[in-house]
């Protein structure tokens, strides 16, 4: 029996193959309930990650979970549920979806350079009241949670990513059920 074979960390290759052509647009354009969730991903030093990927699963407005087949699809008759939306050069991401059903957050996955593995959390645009997670967090960890609503932007939501240090991002452990920060090193 060979031992398994160690992680390697994340990228910087899938930025020439993952990302896809409108990967963050998930309300079909002109759509009344269009909301669009944006902001930067940020290491340890406060540095902004210009090549990051993030994932987002999340439901429907109507609360399903299945979403249509095809993370392609634009078609404006479905609803997939899934987008894939790269970070700029200065660490800006921008996702343009609509709010979800039946679930206060959206599901996120983190990737970039210099993580042995990817990272999870979740994106809440309102803090509901008795919400498991964040009633389980100390209020200045769960602000890290909450996207906050954009003055003077209607429908605009703000939600940075900070991969470590000082005000670090929620990261979800899930074989562990547990929290935990993007070092892995600090969970309970």
């Amino acid at each position: 029996m060979l031992p398994p074979t160690p992680s390697q960390t994340v990228g910087p290759y899938y930025g020439t193959a993952l990302p896809f052509p409108g990967g963050g647009d998930l309300a079909p354009p002109g759509h009344p309930g269009a909301v669009t969730l944006h902001g930067h991903v940020y290491d340890g030093e406060g540095t902004p990650v210009p090549d990051a990927l993030l994932e987002f699963w999340q439901a429907a407005p109507d609360g399903s979970l299945a979403g249509a087949p095809g993370s392609l699809r634009r078609d404006g008759r479905a609803f997939t549920g899934f987008a894939r939306v790269p970070t700029c050069r200065d660490g800006h991401y921008a996702l343009h979806t609509l709010l979800p059903g039946g679930v206060p957050y959206l599901a996120l996955c983190v990737l970039a350079r210099g993580l042995d593995h990817h990272l999870f959390t979740r994106v809440y645009v309102t803090e509901p009241p008795g919400d498991p997670l964040l009633s389980a967090l100390p209020p200045e960890r769960r602000a890290t949670l909450l996207a906050r609503p954009e003055p003077g932007q209607r429908n605009t939501y703000r939600f940075d990513v900070k991969l470590q240090g000082e005000d670090e991002t929620v990261f979800l452990d899930y074989g562990a059920g547990r929290y935990g920060n993007g070092s892995g090193r600090n969970q309970g």
